[in-house]
């Protein structure tokens, strides 16, 4: 399973340093970074995907006010976010 997220930021360069900064707190919860992007058409806009151990212990991080606190102190303004499961791989329709 992973976790696609979009977010819309204050200041790009700020979110990655606290976003980094992070990292140790995310994998505690069972979350690790796979990829960040940031969007070719809006400076304002990153998406990023975090592997995910355990949805629930995840789901539960994320509800934690420290969580929020990251991503006010981060700058998001909005994000969204999303749980996928791989349902089909190439050439395996």
């Amino acid at each position: 399973m992973i976790l696609l997220v979009r977010n819309r930021v204050k200041d790009i360069d700020h979110w990655k340093h606290v976003f980094d900064e992070q990292e140790a707190a995310g994998m505690a919860a069972g979350l690790s970074v796979q990829r960040v992007w940031r969007s070719a058409d809006k400076a304002d806009e990153v998406f990023f995907i975090l592997g995910v151990e355990d949805r629930a212990r995840a789901e539960a991080y994320m509800a934690t006010p420290e969580a929020a606190a990251v991503g006010e102190e981060a700058g998001a303004i909005n994000g969204e976010f999303w749980f996928l499961e791989e349902f089909a791989a190439p050439g395996n329709d």
